[in-house]
């Protein structure tokens, strides 16, 4: 147990939802005061000279020994990746039994074979319906996720994306060491190289754009004590039981941004590290696509600094039939609660 960690204060209810699902008064957010400056005073850089791996060397046998107890639990969640996902769970599948105690794959609605490759390359696929079977599921990312903490019961959890090309089998288990290995540790972050595909043409650095023109630039802005997460938005990361439970889950692809921040007010930058795996390659996504992401990603990081959101929704022009056409999305700014005020026992696990 680590004796720091709190729950925060729950936002009040925005009324359209059940009880159980929670959102941000846009100028009082609820989470926990943001912390001052501490990269004025330097200490960023002792972070990453203390919280970085840059080449890590644990062995499995090492990692194994390194469990003492606890278990793992690995989520890979899941909206029709049939393509992808088979690779992924076989590159994660030898683990099951010994560093690995659980693979779950959580199923976001796939209208495809996603569930089905799942299971056959196995992994246990578990519908979000399944998970909390009281509560009506919303779309997105954040959602799956947060559900995915009542299928699981490790002491620590894993989350690797569905959709990535070509996964290394070291990226669990680099992801796992220095939760394994270092006192305090409670949320580890992936950073890689991320090329981007562009019909036959590859630009090997040219990946992770949302993070550059979106998320770099904002905690920069308003948390300049993170800008050396280096993958802020990466989808590969594991973190405690502990404190995964104790965390509001911010909907859609704010999810991974809003867990940062959270982490950070509540237990600082010591219970945070980054470890390199490498490469990621995975399915890239068009820039419209992006334009939707960057809208939730800016709503979770605006109301987790205490600053009001006007909820509005984005409207983007693409070119229909040589034609402007306005298309809107809605942006979803209500957070899931902690789970372990769902799940008293399972967040004890």
């Amino acid at each position: 147990m680590v004796g720091r960690i709190r729950r925060p204060g729950l936002p009040s209810a925005r009324g359209r939802r059940n009880p159980a699902r929670r959102g941000h008064d846009r100028g009082d957010s609820g989470h926990p005061a943001p912390r001052t400056n501490l990269a004025r005073s330097g200490m960023t850089f002792d972070w990453t000279a203390t919280n970085t791996w840059d080449r890590p060397r644990w062995a499995i046998d090492e990692l194994i020994d390194a469990k003492d107890g606890r278990t793992v639990s690995v989520v890979l969640p899941a909206l029709n990746e049939e393509r992808t996902v088979a690779e992924v769970v076989a590159s994660i599948r030898p683990l099951l039994g010994t560093l690995v105690d659980e693979l779950v794959v959580l199923d976001s609605g796939s209208e495809d074979a996603t569930a089905e490759r799942a299971r056959a390359a196995g992994a246990r696929v578990v519908s979000r319906e399944q998970a909390v079977p009281e509560l009506e599921p919303v779309p997105g990312k954040g959602e799956v996720l947060w559900r995915s903490l009542a299928a699981t019961s490790g002491d620590l959890v894993a989350f690797v994306d569905s959709d990535l090309i070509d996964p290394d089998p070291m990226f669990v288990p680099r992801l796992l060491g220095p939760l394994l290995t270092v006192d305090g540790m409670h949320l580890v972050k992936a950073y890689y190289r991320r090329p981007l595909r562009q019909g036959e043409t590859v630009d090997h650095h040219g990946g992770g754009r949302v993070t550059e023109l979106v998320a770099r630039p904002l905690l920069a802005a308003l948390r300049p004590e993170l800008a050396t997460l280096m993958q802020p938005l990466g989808g590969e990361y594991a973190g405690t039981r502990e404190l995964l439970t104790a965390v509001p889950f911010a909907p859609g692809y704010g999810v991974e941004i809003g867990l940062l921040l959270d982490t950070f007010d509540m237990l600082g930058l010591s219970a945070i590290g980054q470890v390199n795996l490498g490469v990621r390659a995975h399915r890239n996504r068009p820039l419209l696509d992006l334009g939707v992401m960057s809208r939730q990603i800016l709503g979770t990081v605006l109301g987790r600094s205490g600053i009001r959101d006007s909820g509005a929704a984005l409207t983007q022009f693409p070119l229909v039939d040589e034609e402007f056409t306005p298309t809107t999305t809605a942006v979803d700014l209500a957070d899931r609660p902690p789970m372990n005020t769902l799940r008293p026992t399972r967040a004890a696990a």
